[in-house]
């Protein structure tokens, strides 16, 4: 396993070892102790698969006081994968992150807690599983605008096709330091 640090504070891309023969290939897309080797300790508590057309964009999607740390995968297809940092305290606060995830490439993305996270497909189709250290709360949910100008992500497509949900998510700058990462669960 390959482990890359990233030019963000705990954001990550994992390469797994691939055993690749005539019949195919294997490999592990998680193991506990190697992941916390590399620093991943999260104990993920949910899993989820999600299957989109050609330019559907998911995102920019995370939860306040249920924060998720994220193991992600795009198990068929190509996502363009993205992460802006929602650390009201951090040096790269605002500052967006991308990684090409594909069935191909074989590549994880670790987003630790702290990270708005989102998604655009660029091949056909995809299916992208990721793990996830809470539980979903749709009472907890945020969001942020995905053609934020402030943030200014740079989506490799022009009409993307998006949920009137992440259409209607507010700006970074809308969003007061304590609708943003909450490292502190509630009780």
């Amino acid at each position: 396993m390959n482990v890359i640090q990233t030019a963000m504070e705990g954001l990550l891309i994992i390469e797994p070892q691939v055993f690749e023969d005539e019949r195919g290939f294997f490999f592990e897309t998680y193991r506990h102790s190697r992941m916390n080797t590399a620093g991943i300790a999260h104990r993920f508590v949910q899993d989820n698969l999600s299957y989109s057309v050609n330019a559907t964009l998911r995102g920019l999607h995370f939860q306040v006081s249920y924060p998720q740390a994220k193991l992600v995968q795009a198990v068929t297809g190509e996502i363009f994968d993205v992460v802006v940092d929602i650390r009201p305290n951090s040096p790269t606060f605002g500052n967006w992150w991308s990684v090409y995830l594909s069935g191909q490439n074989r590549r994880l993305l670790y987003i630790p807690e702290g990270f708005a996270h989102g998604f655009c497909v660029t091949s056909d189709s995809a299916h992208v599983i990721y793990k996830c250290s809470d539980y979903y709360h749709p009472e907890d949910e945020g969001g942020i605008l995905w053609s934020d100008p402030t943030i200014g992500i740079d989506w490799p497509l022009g009409d993307p096709i998006i949920s009137p949900k992440d259409k209607s998510f507010p700006l970074l700058s809308a969003l007061p330091p304590e609708k943003l990462y909450s490292p502190v669960k509630p009780l």
